[in-house]
C-alpha cells in the first residue's frame, strides 16, 4: 500500500475528506520524526513503539578492495510491534 492508498483508506474509515486524512497522516509522521530526532520514544499502546537505536563506530571492510575502513557511529530508527498488532497479524 502506498501513501496515496493509505490516505484514501483512512479517509474512508474515518469518514473524513482525503485532504483531512493526508493532513493528519503528515502531522503524525512529522511528530514521530521530530520526537525521534530528540532521542525520544513514541509508544502507541496496542500498535507499537518507534524508537532510536545507537550504533557505535566500527571498523568495516570494503568488499571491492578488501581495504579496512571506519564506519562512523549512527542512529537508527526502529519499530517494535505491540502485542495487539502481532496477535491481529497472526490470526
Amino acid at each position: 500500500m502506498k501513501k496515496k492508498e493509505l490516505v484514501a483508506a483512512i479517509a474512508e474509515k474515518a469518514g473524513i475528506s482525503a485532504d483531512a486524512a493526508a493532513s493528519a497522516l503528515n502531522a503524525f509522521t512529522e511528530v514521530v520524526v521530530s520526537e525521534m530526532k530528540k532521542g525520544e520514544r513514541v509508544q502507541i499502546l496496542g500498535f507499537g513503539t518507534f524508537e532510536v537505536s545507537e550504533r557505535p563506530a566500527r571498523t568495516g571492510r570494503n568488499p571491492r578492495t578488501n581495504e579496512e575502513m571506519e564506519i562512523p557511529a549512527s542512529r537508527m530508527p526502529k519499530f517494535k510491534a505491540g502485542k495487539a498488532l502481532k496477535d491481529a497479524v497472526n490470526q
